[in-house]
């Protein structure tokens, strides 16, 4: 017998829940850099390249943005309460090198919260580029192809991306509210939307905490103090078969993570961007499902795509159920989230 709705928690409705028809003709997702503000990151950015700090502490007092600092707050508000990302413009990448681009970036990434682990090589700062690798190796992560990356959260509170430089062709981000989602299978299949809220098994990808199993077993929608919270990436929960212990996925669970899929894919709910050199993309991993088209790139190595990656702790992030320790460790705000397997030690490489 198909469970009650009434079972179910209510339909969401706070600002976490949008269409991307709706805000393709808005721009009000969309920051743009003052001079000034610009003018503040590049100094203390210089500053920082000359004071040998160790850059994997980092705190707001050795990088102050006294103009940008307060800006930067009221964008992690709307990210973490709000629509749950925003695009700010204008950092002039092509004016710096790159470990110069990085060290901006390391600058504005603490100013939203504290740097967490991306892989096993304790990387606080991480590039994505495609290093030639595929998705059917089950110890490649996706962002290290040129492959499509489908709709997916990562393991973090907030992911910020900084594009360097673009692909020949392709590579778009598409973003699409996981709540938007959660509430559209609530309506039309509340029986799949059971499915999705049973625990369900990830692969880790080889990067495996002590003491772990390598795959990790949480919903896709978790329910916590009036809040739901997803965490999703299809083709690992696909791979997770390979490990003994762990069933086929029933066909009930299959359907329920099709039609999640072909709603992520709507264009009526999904939005897509270009990433242009110099823009930075903030995404609250927990209210919504980013997607990375397939890329031509072009032959020039300094013209390759590259992108840099932060995962940031905020310290006023949303609670979390007990369930995600299993992913996040610690569920205290500002201390949880990342990669941490044993020997790992945080590092943050400038080049790539």
């Amino acid at each position: 017998m198909s469970p009650s709705i009434t079972t179910l928690p209510s339909e969401i409705c706070d600002a976490s829940v949008w269409y991307g028809a709706d805000l393709a003709g808005r721009t009000d997702w969309i920051e743009h850099l003052t001079e000034v503000e610009i003018g503040e990151v590049e100094h203390a950015a210089h500053k920082l390249e000359v004071s040998g700090l160790d850059f994997g502490s980092l705190n707001t007092r050795d990088v102050p943005l006294p103009t940008l600092g307060p800006r930067l707050q009221l964008w992690l508000d709307e990210v973490l309460k709000g629509r749950g990302f925003v695009l700010l413009k204008g950092l002039p990448v092509k004016r710096w090198s790159k470990q110069q681009a990085a060290l901006a970036f390391l600058t504005v990434g603490v100013h939203l919260g504290n740097l967490r682990m991306q892989n096993a090589a304790g990387h606080l700062l991480g590039h994505v580029r495609d290093l030639g690798l595929a998705s059917d190796d089950p110890n490649t992560r996706i962002y290290q192809t040129r492959e499509r990356q489908t709709h997916h959260t990562d393991s973090c509170d907030v992911v910020g991306l900084l594009c360097l430089c673009a692909a020949k062709s392709g590579g778009l981000s598409n973003l699409v509210s996981s709540t938007t989602i959660f509430n559209e299978i609530r309506r039309r299949r509340p029986d799949l939307l059971s499915v999705l809220m049973e625990p369900i098994e990830t692969d880790r990808r080889g990067e495996v905490p002590a003491g772990s199993k390598p795959y990790f077993t949480i919903p896709v929608f978790n329910y916590h103090e009036g809040l739901v919270s997803a965490i999703y990436q299809r083709q690992y929960i696909e791979s997770a078969r390979r490990f003994p212990g762990v069933a086929p996925l029933r066909a009930r669970q299959i359907e329920a993570l099709d039609l999640l899929d072909q709603l992520a894919n709507d264009p009526q709910l999904n939005l897509m961007m270009e990433l242009e050199p110099g823009d930075i993309q903030l995404v609250h991993n927990h209210t919504i499902l980013h997607d990375r088209t397939a890329f031509e790139d072009w032959p020039e190595p300094e013209h390759k795509r590259h992108l840099l990656r932060l995962w940031l702790a905020p310290l006023h992030a949303r609670p979390l159920p007990q369930v995600f320790a299993e992913r996040y460790g610690s569920l205290t705000p500002g201390d949880r989230g990342g990669s941490a397997v044993a020997g790992s030690r945080p590092i943050i490489p400038l080049e790539l």
